[in-house]
């Protein structure tokens, strides 16, 4: 047997990943065990839960493989630094100690950190990521594309992927990133870089692409082939603090957004004008890819792979007869690529396929809590709950939510991937008009425009969305049926910007974006029954097999992992009932909830 650990960290999102003779075993986030979100440090918990889920020590690892070069990386910084010489002392100044202590001497950090004796290897940032998205995918061969903020290097690269192989063929490379330009805007319209840029794509809809030949015009030189330059006279982040610059701000009318303070017309104008451009670059680049490759299927990761929304014009417009999509495509998936490529390229070890199915089996990879561990806690928080039968249990959520009722769904091996996927979700009624505005205020504590996701029984997909393609990963964005929408008011039309929120647009409004649009789960029964079971029974209920799925945490809280993450959440929100394996808590039946301080001071807004 052969162990493998893949790591990442030092920047954002560390995680850790084993796999067992290439059978992909665990994977998880650090943030979820230490509650800090997107936490970058080593993550050490959750190198414990791998090796635990595992059933091995230490010393029955075979390989750690970390997911990029840290000396290419400071290669990179050194020059970048040079080039700016010298305004970005203070930067410099600021980046130099960490590098010193750690990140120059990780083979030492790592052993040390573990104390692991064996052999540590380092693939490029982009090769794991290009690893996490073929090897894993359903596909015998297929084209790869990558494109994040910055890896060594590398901001995008392509290639192909065949049999046990990868092949990178091109990089696009510092500074000139569509990565770094979304977060750029991202810093601009008052969100916080790495972490605010999903809520960008949310505000898009809710304005007008105005600025785009702005864009085009002055900041990026697009070419037909989807590569491009950017104006660095525009930006600060190759040598200061912040993403943007003064002359930034006079070419996108005024200052950048104090965070917190009230979105006006321009932020949505900027979000969905820095919307449009990256879609049209993603079509651009994977149309160029197409034509060299000849590769019907493509794959994709890295943090852009994340903006469902152009995924959804992607698999609907594009070359592509097929697309599959690494549910952790951000950093934190970087470390199942790096087991995987060790395995496979290093150790050229075979490739299996799984029938027409991808290898991920619902990135369900994280810990599971069973009865006894729920019953302890039980007994130890002094919380109460009615044990429902296993068979009566999803029937019972059924009807709570059919009631317009919020839940707290806390069941089986916790995701892998910052999407929430019917393991530790926040559910209710769909067909709401009030959901969103409750689950948004009263729940999860954050902005009113921000969507929420559907997961919707995967054989009636179609009944619902302009799609028959699965979307188990919450990665695609499809366009609610044509039957299903509620035609505007005149009224209505003409409303603007956050106006236009509180319409009703479709008969499952709680998950119906502003532009008729939702971003959705199919939800298996090969690989969630539970879930796809209590959905089925929603559907008896009502007719509509369609739920409001969304993840279970507050803002700026990292998703909940543990039975006491979970009612803590549960009791410092309005959420009405918790379900606990085939426990039910109901809010009216708990004991006060008391805790020293303001928790909302524990979780940095995102």
């Amino acid at each position: 047997m052969v162990n493998i650990l893949g790591i990442s960290a030092y920047y954002h999102d560390s995680a850790a990943c084993l796999i067992q003779d290439g059978k992909l075993v665990a994977a998880g986030q650090e943030e979820r065990w230490s509650r800090k979100k997107h936490d970058y440090r080593f993550p050490t918990h959750a190198v414990d839960y791998c090796l635990k889920e595992a059933g091995i020590t230490v010393d029955q690892l075979d390989y750690v493989t970390f997911y990029d070069k840290p000396f290419l990386k400071f290669e990179r910084l050194l020059e970048t630094y040079l080039a700016f010489a010298p305004s970005g002392l203070k930067s410099f100044l600021m980046a130099m100690p960490l590098w010193i202590k750690e990140k120059l001497w990780l083979p030492d950090v790592i052993k040390k950190e573990m104390s692991f004796n064996g052999q540590v290897l380092f693939p490029e940032h982009h090769q794991s990521h290009a690893a996490s998205a073929f090897f894993p995918s359903p596909y015998e061969s297929a084209a790869i594309l990558t494109m994040d903020g910055v890896g060594e290097w590398a901001t995008t690269s392509w290639g192909v992927g065949r049999d046990n192989k990868i092949d990178l063929m091109a990089e696009l490379h510092f500074p000139h990133s569509l990565g770094l330009l979304y977060s750029a805007f991202t810093y601009f319209t008052g969100f916080r870089v790495n972490s605010g840029e999903y809520k960008v794509m949310g505000l898009a809809p809710y304005g007008k692409p105005k600025y785009v030949d702005v864009i085009l015009d002055n900041i990026m030189d697009l070419k037909e082939d989807g590569s491009f330059k950017m104006d660095m006279s525009y930006f600060n982040y190759c040598q200061g603090l912040t993403m943007t610059n003064g002359s930034f701000a006079e070419l996108f009318d005024g200052p950048p957004r104090k965070p917190e303070t009230q979105l006006t017309q321009r932020e949505m104008d900027l979000a969905a004008s820095v919307q449009k451009i990256t879609e049209e670059v993603v079509m651009r680049t994977a149309r160029h890819v197409h034509a060299e490759t000849g590769e019907k299927n493509l794959v994709l990761a890295g943090g852009v792979a994340l903006n469902c929304v152009s995924n959804g014009k992607l698999l609907r417009e594009g070359p592509f007869e097929n697309i599959w999509i690494q549910p952790a495509a951000g950093d934190a998936g970087g470390a199942l690529g790096a087991a995987l490529i060790t395995w496979h390229q290093y150790l050229d070890n075979p490739r299996p396929l799984n029938g027409g199915k991808d290898l991920q089996t619902g990135s369900y990879l994280g810990p599971e809590f069973d009865q006894t561990a729920i019953e302890a806690f039980l007994t130890e928080s002094g919380a109460v709950a009615k044990e429902l039968t296993w068979a009566d249990m999803p029937q019972k959520v059924a009807d709570i939510i059919s009631d317009e009722k919020v839940v707290g769904w806390f069941q089986g091996r916790m995701e892998f991937g910052p999407r929430a996927l019917g393991s530790r979700s926040i559910i209710g009624d769909a067909r709401s008009p009030k959901m969103q505005s409750v689950m948004n205020l009263k729940i999860k504590y954050r902005e009113s425009f921000r969507p929420f996701a559907p997961s919707v029984l995967a054989e009636r997909v179609s009944d619902y969305f302009e799609t028959e393609t699965e979307s188990p990963y919450m990665l695609i964005v499809s366009e609610v049926k044509e039957e299903l929408r509620r035609e505007m008011t005149a009224e209505e039309q003409n409303f603007f910007g956050i106006e236009k929120l509180n319409v009703v647009r479709s008969e499952i409004p709680a998950v119906t974006h502003v532009d008729y649009s939702a971003r959705v789960q199919t939800v298996h029964a090969d690989t969630n029954p539970l879930y796809h079971q209590m959905i089925k029974a929603f559907e008896k209920n009502t007719g509509c097999g369609v739920i409001v799925n969304t993840s279970f945490n507050v803002r700026g809280e990292p998703i909940v992992c543990s039975p006491r993450d979970a009612y803590a959440c549960f009791m410092r929100t309005e959420m009405d009932y918790l379900i606990m394996g085939n426990y039910l808590f109901a809010k009216e039946d708990q004991p006060k909830w008391r805790e020293e301080g303001d928790w909302r001071e524990e979780f940095e807004l995102d």
